[in-house]
């Protein structure tokens, strides 16, 4: 990545967007997610480099919504590193028969998104983060489902991130770790959103790959 103009762009669903800020008031930008944990800590320890952090994280976004707004949130913003969490909400409509779920497009529309990335920024680095849910709130009723869909989008996740050189941040199991020690729902509230401490969970996850990784920001 260049290390003079480094722009680090987080897309994803609410899990990403964290109720952030749709104006340029800094306190408020990057939201209240995983997103300004890893832009707090990266920007504190890299401050001569002044790295330039942006969420775009969209509250319901499944992978499809992404790749309709790709060229707005994600190309034309010409990042040098684009970390991408989606899936749950895919997930969600298909295990309760949504009209939105009628078929599943993950695959398809993220390979969509990936391919055009890599057209039309070769030189991005991408990092895809394994969607996750715990048996707790909305998911415990249909919770089989859940997992069988789950368990399919994270092989799918993994088989792109080989497919497209991307580095891939595994999370499931880091949150079921956590849940054995102390109830799902201190970690996702509802089985599907994060809490404060879920959050952190991920964000350690993330520095623990990445910045082991090829793409590590430095």
């Amino acid at each position: 990545m260049n290390r003079q103009s480094r722009t680090i762009l987080f897309q994803g669903d609410s899990i990403t967007d964290g109720s952030r800020g749709r104006n340029e008031d800094p306190n408020h930008i990057l939201g209240h997610s995983y997103v300004f944990i890893l832009a707090g800590k990266l920007g504190y320890e890299l401050a001569g480099e002044r790295p330039h952090f942006i969420n775009r994280g969209i509250s319901g976004n499944r992978v499809s919504d992404l790749y309709a707004r790709w060229n707005e949130d994600a190309i034309s913003l010409k990042p040098d590193l684009i970390s991408m969490l989606i899936g749950v909400n895919d997930v969600w409509r298909i295990v309760e028969g949504l009209p939105s779920g009628a078929t599943d497009r993950f695959e398809r529309a993220y390979r969509h998104l990936l391919e055009e990335t890599k057209e039309v920024l070769p030189h991005s680095g991408l990092v895809i983060c394994e969607p996750f849910a715990l048996k707790t709130g909305c998911t415990v009723e249909k919770w089989e489902l859940w997992q069988k869909q789950l368990d399919e989008y994270s092989g799918i996740s993994r088989r792109l991130s080989e497919e497209f050189n991307a580095v891939f941040v595994p999370l499931q199991a880091a949150f079921d770790k956590a849940a054995s020690g102390t109830e799902a729902a201190y970690w996702l509230w509802d089985g599907v959103h994060p809490t404060a401490a879920g959050h952190e969970l991920i964000a350690r996850e993330w520095l623990s790959v990445v910045q082991n990784s090829p793409l590590a920001i430095r």
